[in-house]
């Protein structure tokens, strides 16, 4: 069994376990892979149902995945950016790199969000630091519009930011 799968089978065990002492029986192993698979096709009334009592239960893949279903909207979801704000915030607060991008994304096109560029430059740094390379580009792309001064306080934040949750 590799290490990604036996990951998966360890993270079902724990949101099992965590669900019945909480008094959740409707979460079951398999519907963390059915909702995420539903939510890669495309099917977001389906993950939607199946994705939130994991999201609820603090696991970050799925609480980014709910975060870009409310973040593009439809297939049965209102586009609602609070809503994708919140799940992308949860994912971030657990490290979860693409949630990291995804916030600053929301904060470089000011998607329900005012637009601002060290903003979202802090988020894809936190992204960076978590292991999600392809914040390298997004960081990248936004550093040629901002200033050296924006630059230092984006980092600035990020390192504060990073200060403030590792408490």
């Amino acid at each position: 069994m590799g290490v990604i799968r036996q990951f998966k089978a360890i993270a079902s065990i724990i949101a099992i376990t965590v669900a019945f002492a909480l008094g959740i029986t409707q979460v079951h192993a398999g519907d963390l892979e059915d909702g995420l698979s539903a939510f890669a096709h495309g099917e977001y009334a389906t993950a939607l149902k199946l994705l939130q009592p994991f999201a609820e239960l603090k696991n970050a893949s799925a609480q980014n995945a709910l975060g870009l279903m409310f973040a593009s909207g439809g297939s049965g979801i209102a586009q609602d950016f609070g809503e994708a704000r919140k799940w992308y915030q949860r994912a971030a607060n657990q490290g979860h790199g693409r949630s990291r991008a995804n916030l600053g994304v929301m904060y470089y096109n000011g998607d329900g969000v005012p637009k601002d560029y060290v903003e979202a430059y802090m988020w894809f740094d936190l992204a960076l630091a978590s292991g999600f390379e392809d914040a390298v580009k997004y960081r990248s792309l936004i550093e040629e519009m901002m200033t050296p001064e924006q630059i230092a306080e984006a980092r600035k934040r990020a390192k504060g930011w990073k200060a403030a949750t590792q408490r």
